[in-house]
């Protein structure tokens, strides 16, 4: 199975930490931003990542293709069965896709992608206010709603968790600190997340990147 993209993208982290707590092998393609080729563009016809195929059958969206994994690996189950469980799970991917990634993307393309990655000016001002104006109210949630076990749903590591956590490491990397006196369920929750072994490995990679750049 191959999934296209940068694990840059929290999207394409998403997919890579999900997979790697499923047990499941994706094997990564560079693609997006320009790059990619004919197996890509299948995949993907807008050419966003991340994309996927296995075998015969392509498809993208971060959602899509976990729907995809899930339903043909349903253990150990990632999105659980029972309906209440299953739905909050499905309102948190949608939260951290949408809400908090529509936060975190303001910040992240206008500090690093513009100046960094395609080599033009970035709009501060964008950036400077989804931090100030729109990061508060998203924390703000988070803090009212982690449990003490440390896990959003049913008390165990599922897929909202998985959601929830990878836009944050591309909040570190353009140095966004997270006031642990304000939101400390909040800090110890994205740590210890971004802590397993499923994320670790792609994190580290790309801080390296970042460094570099």
């Amino acid at each position: 199975m191959k999934l296209y993209g940068s694990s840059m993208s929290p999207y394409v982290r998403k997919v890579l930490a999900y997979a790697a707590e499923k047990g499941l092998a994706l094997e990564l393609e560079m693609a997006g931003l320009g790059r990619g080729g004919p197996e890509f563009e299948a995949a993907s016809p807008f050419r966003k990542m991340p994309a996927f195929s296995d075998g015969d059958f392509s498809i993208c969206d971060s959602t899509a293709i976990i729907t995809y994994l899930e339903a043909k690996y349903p253990e150990p189950s990632m999105i659980p069965a029972e309906p209440k469980s299953r739905a909050r799970t499905i309102w948190f991917e949608e939260f951290a896709d949408t809400i908090l990634m529509g936060c975190g993307a303001k910040m992240f393309f206008n500090r690093f992608v513009a100046p960094k990655v395609l080599g033009r000016e970035g709009d501060m001002a964008v950036a400077d206010a989804a931090e100030r104006d729109e990061l508060p109210p998203i924390l703000d949630y988070l803090e009212s709603v982690i449990p003490e076990s440390g896990f959003l749903i049913d008390d165990r590591l599922t897929l909202a968790d998985i959601s929830v956590a990878s836009p944050f490491a591309n909040l570190a990397y353009i140095d966004v600190v997270i006031d642990k006196a304000r939101w400390p369920k909040t800090v110890a929750y994205v740590e210890a997340i971004l802590a397993r072994p499923s994320f670790a490995g792609w994190i580290e990679k790309e801080r390296a990147f970042v460094q570099a750049a």
